[in-house]
Order: C-alpha cells, then structure tokens, then sequence
C-alpha cells in the first residue's frame, strides 16, 4: 500500500515550494502535461530507499490563498483522515501566528504522527528562530529551506522514520487490479454493489493495512480479479458536505494500487474538474482507463449521434490519450455493466501485451520510412531498430536512431499512434523511448 504524506499549514510559508524541492527527483518521469489541472499537488518522493505520495492538501481546496480559516481547518481535516504522515509548515522570517497556532491545536488532538518544518531559514544565521516554534508542542522544528534546499535531508529522513511499515497484502500477483474511481455521487457505490450482487458470499475481503482501501476478490462468470475499493464506499462516520476535496485524495491511494482504473462519470453532469483531476492521477501513474458513463437510464436523447457526441466530447477533454473504451451504463438498471469488467480485463491484457521484435521492425520500419523524423539542419534521423522493453507495468518501446535528441514529442505521438493503429493497445498508456544505436 502507498503511504501518503500531508503538507499543511497556512497561505504564504511556502509549501508548494517545499512540495516542488521534495518531489523534484521524479520531475522528468512524471509529465507536466497542459490541461491535467492542479498538477502540482501531488507527487511520488524517493528517499533512502523509502518511496512515498506527497499531497498538498492546500492545492485541492478551494480558495486556499484566502486566509480563510475555515479553508484552512478543512485541509487539515482531510489531511488528518487520509495521511500517514503529517507535515506542518511554517515560516521562520514571519514567526507564530494564531492561525498556526490553531493549526496546531487540531493537529495535537489527531493520533498522526506529525512533523513541523520550519521553512524559509535560508542561512543558518535564521535557524535559532526556529525556537519559538516549540509552543506548538508538536515537538523539534525542522529547519529547512525550501528555496535552496538547505536541511531537507533530515526532514526526509524524520518522515520515513515515521511511515508504518509496510506489511504486504496476501494477494496473488497475477490477477488485475480494478479500481472504480470517480466523483461523488458519480454511482461509484452503486456499480460496485451491482458488481458483487447479492451473491456476497462469493467475495472475501481481505482487510488492507490501511483502513479503507480493501481489495475484494471477485470471482465469477468466469472473471477473477481484485476489486480495489475506494474508501468512498465505506462512508466515514461524519459525512462531510466537501466530499469533493475528499475524492482526489481518496482516490490516490485506489489508483496507485491499481491496474486499471474505471473512472465512472456522471451521464447526467458531463466531465467536470474534479474527473480531470482523478483522469490526471491515472495517467500520471501510467494505468490503465475504462471510462463508463453512469446514469444513461436518465438521460433522455440516447441516439447513436448524442452517443457519438459524448464519446467525442469526452476524448477531447482527456486528450492527448484518446485510446480508451468508453462504455455507457446505468448501474441502477445493471445495463451492461458486465461489460465494464470484460473491458477492464482487455485493457489489463493489454498492458501485459507482448510484441516480439521481428514482428515490431516488419511493421514499423516501412511506415517510418515513408514518414521519416523531419530533418534537422540538414541531417537526416535514421531509425534502425525497434523493441519492446521488458514487461514493466505500461507498455515501452525503445526506437533506436542515430540523433535521439532530434526526434520531438509530435514525432513520438505519431509513432505511438501508429502501434495503436497495428496492435490492440485499448486503454493503456504507452512509453516510447528514442535511444543512440
């Protein structure tokens, strides 16, 4: 299970900074793509062997550069529920303020482990500052800066000390995992139930080490597979009427424990911005995608041209991945959600899908040599060989060639599409890598 690590505290100390210097290490693998909203809120960080999910929680909320306290109380809520571990950032040139001091009297109350960061102390003339900070009784401030990175190390180090350990899940490893991810009220809840049915006692749960998302192993009609559940399903004691800042977060840790994703939107709403964030953690972590369009049993117009329209609507909102099955259902009526899980077992045989390289090189090299890598300077980028890279979890071919810097994104878009055009690759995200010969 992937641990989740909270940035909270006030408007101004700081914490995207801190948040782009701690997960700078994975900035090359993880895409900044335009239109994938409030992408700097979450991010996967690397230390001493340890691999953990930053989330500034701040980024989720709503008007989080007003001071308002309120906003404020409510991203440490959700940080309080949903992380392992809690970092609480403040700014050693302006010193206590109340609002950190009622950040504080939240946080003493919550069981999370939690660790103060005293941020801005960019010289070490600034660390005995930092003293003040003691009134907050949540322990020893770390002193950090996160402009130049002076002491981050040590930060890191105090937050994987505090991670739970984890213990593995008794899975077994080569049945796809599914989780259904989407907004509230999207019918989350409601395609599960349909999915188990009445039949309970066909499922087992297998209690997770964290306390919502639990795998459920679904075995019948032929289909076997882990149910990865988002605690959306489970409802907290106290419902909150911000279910929307919860989503993302819950979602994080179902997607990342995850091989397909069914990202369920609501028929009767369209695509809104919180579906763009979860689509955006989906592709950020390189899984598989079903959407399915719940609620079509009220929507009134289903002709073939209002289908096609929302098919297209859709590809258009979530591009440039356009390669994903769309399937339209109402979970209330049962129609054709038996089809979400044959698909979502497509898309996972398609990440697993292997192409031998004799195979590869037959098909690629002559429409390659009909559309060519434009030239650069005059000289002309040669593509002699291709092959697919071991199975990792998305599927990666390498294109070997003789000026690998030249060849630009459009070129690798129009390659990738073109093994889409040849292969099955439906649902699945698709590396391509251009490497010196």
């Amino acid at each position: 299970m992937g641990n989740l690590v909270a940035i909270v505290g006030r408007p101004n100390v700081g914490k995207s900074t801190l948040f782009n210097r701690l997960t700078q290490t994975r900035q090359a693998i993880v895409n900044e793509e335009a239109g994938t909203t409030r992408d700097r809120q979450y991010g996967k960080v690397d230390w001493s062997g340890k691999e953990f999910s930053l989330v500034d929680t701040g980024g989720w909320v709503l008007n989080s550069d007003d001071i308002f306290e309120g906003e404020i109380n409510k991203q440490v809520q959700i940080a309080i529920e949903e992380a392992d571990v809690i970092m609480f950032v403040v700014d050693v040139m302006n010193g206590l303020t109340d609002l950190d001091m009622d950040v504080a009297k939240i946080l003493r109350r919550s069981k999370k482990p939690i660790v103060v960061a005293a941020n801005k102390a960019d010289n070490f003339e600034m660390h005995p500052l930092s003293a003040e900070f003691y009134s907050l009784g949540l322990g020893d401030p770390f002193c950090v800066s996160a402009i130049n990175g002076s002491c981050t190390g040590d930060l890191l180090d105090k937050i994987v000390s505090l991670l739970p350990e984890e213990t593995p899940e008794e899975l077994l490893d080569e049945l796809p995992r599914i989780a259904v991810v989407g907004r509230p009220n999207a019918g989350k809840s409601s395609l599960v139930n349909a999915f188990i049915g009445e039949d309970r006692h066909i499922v087992t749960d297998i209690a997770g080490t964290t306390r919502d998302s639990i795998y459920t192993h679904y075995n019948k009609f032929g289909l076997n597979f882990y149910l990865v559940d988002t605690a959306g399903i489970r409802k907290k004691g106290k419902v909150n009427e911000d279910m929307e800042y919860y989503s993302v977060i819950r979602s994080i840790r179902a997607i990342e424990n995850s091989d397909v994703c069914v990202l369920m939107l609501d028929g009767t709403r369209g695509i809104e911005s919180q579906d763009l964030n979860i689509f955006s953690l989906i592709q950020k972590n390189g899984k598989g995608l079903v959407v399915c369009v719940n609620k079509w049993d009220l929507v009134e117009d289903k002709s073939q041209k209002a289908i096609k329209f929302y098919e297209e609507t859709i590809r258009q909102r979530l591009a440039p991945f356009t390669d994903f099955p769309i399937i339209f259902i109402s979970a209330l009526t049962k129609q054709r959600i038996f089809k979400v899980l044959e698909t979502a077992k497509e898309v996972y045989e398609n990440r697993k899908k292997r192409i031998s390289t004799a195979k590869l090189n037959e098909v690629m090299l002559p429409i390659i040599e009909h559309t060519p890598p434009p030239a650069w300077k005059g000289k002309y980028i040669k593509i002699k060989y291709i092959t697919q890279l071991p199975a990792g979890s998305v599927p990666s071919f390498v294109f070997f060639c003789n000026l690998p810097q030249w060849i630009k994104d459009p070129y690798k878009r129009f390659l990738e599409n073109k093994i889409r055009e040849n292969w099955d690759f439906t649902g699945t995200p698709i590396n391509i890598f251009v490497r010196e010969k």
